[in-house]
């Protein structure tokens, strides 16, 4: 564990409620990465492995449709991706592209998920902060869905 990455850690919104003991667990479990301008992080459907926060650059979440991309939403430094990979056995629910240079701490969700079983207040914090992470995801998607439907956005041609 470095004394870089636990700055790192601390100073990230996701982390506000975390006790330091819980942040030093974290860092010890942290890799950095990095993706390019238009890679693709995930698909939509793929497995989970790794749940991600981000650092610096731009994300778009994605649902890829036969002849179209929706973007659902813009995640940029300070936003976390990728919390389905804790819910081991279950896929990803958008495609996740970097829209410039993205840096981010990768943690795996097994690995998470465990963490969370030994130390029952560190999975609270975890699940809890991820519950909102869910509840945000679903009212962007909404907006998004309100957006595509609404009467003033068909007679604007969209």
């Amino acid at each position: 564990m470095t004394e870089a990455v636990v700055t790192l850690l601390q100073r990230h919104p996701f982390l506000e409620e975390f006790q330091p003991q819980h942040v030093n667990k974290l860092a010890a479990m942290a890799t950095r990465v990095r993706f390019e301008r238009d890679q693709l992080i995930f698909h939509e459907g793929d497995e989970c492995g790794e749940f991600y926060l981000i650092l610096s650059g731009l994300v778009a979440l994605e649902i890829a449709a036969p002849d179209h991309t929706l973007r659902v939403q813009t995640l940029t430094a300070g936003d976390e991706l990728g919390w389905s990979a804790i819910l081991m056995g279950k896929r990803k629910h958008f495609q996740a592209r970097a829209l410039e240079r993205v840096e981010a701490l990768a943690f795996d969700g097994g690995e998470l998920l465990i963490a969370c079983k030994q130390d029952a207040q560190f999975g609270y914090v975890l699940m809890h902060r991820l519950l909102g992470v869910v509840s945000e995801r679903l009212q962007a998607t909404r907006l998004q869905l309100l957006d595509m439907h609404s009467p003033v956005a068909k007679r604007a041609g969209n």
